[in-house]
């Protein structure tokens, strides 16, 4: 028998913006609960996408989530002794949560300059359509498109 699940930890908005998914991105930017440290590189990421494009940071950030949240992933699926890549949809939680770490992980695989400006760049990147999150993005929809003929495994058995 499973034991129960745990709540789930309500958080509150961002100080700045007020905005709920704002403070969910800088949690996951942030490392060994250095807060201060995770909520300084994105407010001066939202500063450096204001000078770089003369629109509002928490826009070009709106964008970028936008265009990296994935629809559909492969899970991996054991079948009588094969394991298969099943197509699923995406819930919803972990859409802005997959989104947000391929933005994260492609700012911290750019090298050479500050945080704040890598994550400036991959926003407006991600904001255009481009950029190693979109890239993510699309293997992961690639990949699901690849595999979509095991999509029948995928669903419960009535």
């Amino acid at each position: 028998m499973r034991r129960r699940r745990p709540e789930k930890r309500e958080i509150l908005p961002d100080p700045v913006y007020n905005d709920l998914s704002v403070a969910k991105f800088v949690n996951y930017v942030m490392e060994r609960g250095k807060k201060g440290v995770a909520e300084k590189i994105f407010y001066d990421a939202m500063d450096v996408i204001k000078i770089k494009t003369k629109i509002d940071g928490l826009k070009i950030f709106q964008d970028a989530i936008k265009n990296v949240t994935p629809l559909l992933e492969v899970k991996s699926k054991r079948i009588g002794g094969a394991t298969y890549q099943v197509p699923i949809e995406v819930p919803k939680n972990r859409q802005f949560y997959l989104s947000s770490h391929w933005i994260i992980n492609a700012a911290v695989g750019r090298g050479g300059k500050p945080m704040a400006e890598r994550l400036a760049t991959e926003l407006i990147a991600a904001a255009n359509n481009e950029g190693g999150a979109i890239k993510k993005k699309d293997d992961t929809h690639r990949m699901a498109e690849a595999n979509k003929a095991f999509a029948h495994f995928g669903r419960p058995r009535r």
